[in-house]
């Protein structure tokens, strides 16, 4: 393919390769469930399927386009450790005992996805390897404090802290000083995983209905949600809108803000490029504030993903903007063709971690969002949690839910300068955290 597809709701890859013909009709009447779920993305089936698997069956799922049309249809694919952007920014809301805790929960995604693709037969081109990159010797002695982390937390996997000519075992550039070669991340056509665990969720026999958005919401002992061709009654709801809630549940609109991440795809890359650019064949990010990502597909392609370092701007050309950082990491790719170029919002919370509770005064209403761009295996961790609570109830709930979720005034008005601040701050805080 030869066509750069560059607008933000363009075919990408993950749309181009998706290995499900799988499709779910819009909502045609009125409905009484257990469950309802807005939005169809990783939190919204997945906290589902969690549910079904727990013997919630009566659920319904509502999505305003077609599963996956969110971030989970757009992001790096990347499987990597964590809950959030920095665990310890939320250390003083929790406490010792806490913070064991979410170090405990932080390292449950990868497992959650392995079990949940063996479980299911899920064809997803999940694959084992994951390298953190540093650019300079601060950001290296950020690595050796998470290798000690990383080994105490999980001691059966294979990690490794690689420095200077070592680090070309697995990734083949210069740009970096040092790598943690952890094999238990990885990465995953994570549309495909959406798309499979839909299918496992249906076969449950809960509903989903795509091309059906919510108009209203209507509270009270049973929830009255309200569409242009039905309704939808039930007696919980979860909101699993992220960056697409568009000010529809004004209790938590507020508490998120949207900003913007960019990817390309490569051609199809002949196989010793390929095992240049990577011997293990695995996904990659960067520790600054600002990452860069990418991974190898299945077929060969290199994905490659950033977002705007210090202003908040979309590129009127992003597939160049992103092939410059590309090229930056591996320029000998400078002859290779792009195939894709795309984009979209992804909602950040005020301290980069995501959020989860219930409405004020509605203990039957939760919520979920704020992944801040790190939703791909965080989601799988939070939306375990969340049906814990949602269902019997958790230690592990309660604790997520205490953390204080702070309001974003001016979030529609402002969105770019605000944006741009918090870039900046969190570039020059980088200095005193090792990460720049």
């Amino acid at each position: 393919m030869s066509t750069i597809w560059q607008r933000l709701d363009a075919p990408n890859y993950y749309r181009a390769t998706r290995k499900y013909d799988l499709s779910f009709p819009a909502l045609d009447g009125d409905l009484d469930v257990d469950i309802a779920v807005i939005g169809g993305g990783f939190s919204g089936i997945n906290t589902a399927l969690e549910l079904a698997e727990k013997g919630f069956t009566n659920i319904a799922v509502l999505e305003g386009k077609v599963l996956g049309y969110g971030g989970t249809g757009r992001n790096g694919g990347q499987v990597m450790a964590g809950i959030g952007h920095d665990i310890n920014a939320v250390s003083k809301h929790v406490g010792k005992e806490g913070m064991e805790m979410l170090f405990q929960i932080s390292t449950l995604g990868a497992g959650v996805i392995r079990e949940r693709v063996a479980r299911y037969g899920i064809d997803a081109d999940l694959c084992r390897g994951y390298g953190y990159l540093s650019y300079n010797k601060r950001q290296t002695a950020t690595l050796r404090k998470w290798m000690d982390e990383f080994t105490q937390a999980e001691p059966d996997e294979d990690i490794q802290l690689l420095e200077g000519k070592d680090v070309h075992q697995i990734i083949g550039s210069d740009a970096y000083h040092a790598v943690i070669k952890h094999m238990g991340g990885g990465h995953v056509h994570s549309l495909n995983l959406l798309l499979g665990e839909a299918k496992a969720l249906a076969s449950h026999g809960a509903n989903i209905f795509e091309n059906t958005p919510v108009l209203s919401v209507e509270y009270g002992s049973r929830i009255t949600l309200r569409t242009a061709t039905g309704t939808v009654r039930a007696n919980k709801l979860l909101w699993a809108c992220d960056s697409f809630l568009r000010g529809l549940e004004p209790e938590i609109y507020p508490r998120t803000i949207n900003t913007h991440s960019f990817q390309v795809s490569t051609e199809v890359l002949p196989e010793a490029l390929v095992k240049r650019l990577s011997p293990i064949r695995g996904a990659f990010s960067d520790i600054s504030p600002v990452i860069n990502y990418f991974r190898l597909t299945n077929e060969n392609r290199l994905l490659f993903g950033s977002a705007t370092r210090y202003i908040e701007y979309i590129p009127k050309d992003f597939a160049a903007w992103n092939r410059d950082l590309m090229l930056q990491v591996f320029p000998y790719l400078k002859d290779v063709k792009i195939d894709f170029a795309w984009g979209g919002p992804m909602a950040c919370s005020a301290n980069l971690f995501p959020q989860i509770g219930t409405l004020s005064g509605r203990p039957n209403a939760f919520y979920v969002q704020g992944y801040s761009g790190f939703g791909v295996t965080p989601s799988h961790i939070v939306c375990k949690v969340l049906a814990e609570g949602m269902s019997e109830g958790s230690a592990r709930y309660d604790l997520m839910r205490s953390i204080p979720h702070a309001s974003i005034p001016g979030k529609d008005a402002f969105a770019p300068a605000l944006l741009t601040a918090a870039k900046s701050w969190h570039q020059i805080s980088g200095f005193f955290n090792g990460r720049r």
